[in-house]
């Protein structure tokens, strides 16, 4: 541990003027361990699907990333644009967060400034930054840090932006005055969950924790466009993919913080790439190795094959022409 030669204020002044619109800090000391046993329980439901990388130990063990960790540094970089789908049939539909360039490269280089200078404070200063790379909860440290709070489709949800946002994380050896956690605001709203066309957010038995949901991915329209290598969809997910071909924001999109709060992002490289906002099925239906090359540079949909993308636009098609 390293005593404080830098204070929390100062680091979040930091983390603001590198672009970063939320930021906070949780103790690792305070480390909850029904967090622990939940994503233990959800594992043991089969939730994670074919994702075998979400059982890493790590993931329920903070210090085997770094040993040292005292503070974990929570960042939050809202996404939202206003451009909208088209109505039409014809149309494919593509999540918002892969609408433009690739998350990971935005929020590495902030992430990568903000580990440099920490570590610039002083000697023995040791930084780690993650950003949906590597094995960390980062839901529930964002939570921790009082960045939002964990909805019951399991997004975070900020008061600013909704959850339209993404999340990184900088761990460190700096022993920090950590945020008060954020609180649960969803009340007893169930739009997510009844608008989601496959039932796929689930109740979580939990006698501590009694309106506690997660995700099975063994239903979940963004697991199977994105991460499902099969060459054919479940029977049971085919019929209700309604146009969507990378991801699905249904549960987002009927979100009532996100339909008050939503607010344009002011990070030019979260502005829509021409063509992902309006592809037609018939285009990706039978989009070569090359037309994918040039239609996802630096994008987060590149983690979407070729033939994933065929795939996925012709069930769509069949199920629209039978």
């Amino acid at each position: 541990m390293v005593d404080p030669i830098i204070t929390s204020t100062q680091v979040k002044q930091k983390a603001t003027e590198l672009g970063f619109h939320q930021v906070g800090v949780a103790s690792v000391d305070t480390e909850d361990e029904s967090e622990t046993q939940r994503l233990q329980q959800w594992l043991a439901l089969g939730y994670q699907a074919d994702m075998q990388w979400m059982a890493n130990p790590k993931r329920e063990n903070i210090r085997l990333l770094m040993p040292e960790v005292q503070s974990v540094i929570c960042v939050a970089l809202n996404y939202y644009t206003p451009a909208q789908r088209p109505e039409g049939k014809e149309y494919a539909k593509i999540s918002r967060y892969g609408w433009g360039r690739d998350y990971h490269k935005v929020l590495h280089k902030k992430l990568k400034e903000l580990a440099s200078w920490l570590q610039q404070q002083g000697e023995g200063v040791l930084a780690r930054y993650y950003a949906d790379t590597g094995p960390i909860q980062d839901k529930v440290w964002a939570q921790r840090a009082g960045i939002g709070w964990i909805a019951k489709n399991t997004n975070v949800i900020t008061r600013k932006y909704g959850s339209w946002v993404f999340l990184g994380e900088v761990l460190t050896n700096l022993n920090l005055a950590p945020d008060r956690p954020h609180t649960d605001h969803c009340g007893t709203c169930t739009r997510c969950i009844t608008a989601c066309p496959t039932n796929a957010i689930r109740p979580l038995a939990d006698s501590a924790h009694p309106q506690t949901f997660v995700v099975d991915a063994n239903l979940c329209l963004a697991y199977h466009t994105i991460e499902n290598r099969s060459e054919k969809l479940p029977d049971a997910i085919a019929p209700h993919l309604n146009n969507w071909v990378a991801g699905c924001d249904i549960c987002q999109d009927v979100c009532p913080w996100n339909q008050r709060f939503a607010q344009e992002t002011n990070v030019l490289e979260f502005q829509p790439y021409p063509g992902n906002v309006d592809p037609t099925l018939a285009e990706l239906a039978k989009i070569s190795q090359q037309e994918w090359e040039h239609k996802f540079p630096a994008s987060a949909l590149r983690r979407i094959k070729p033939e994933m993308w065929r795939r996925n636009a012709q069930t769509n098609l069949e199920y629209l022409h039978p």
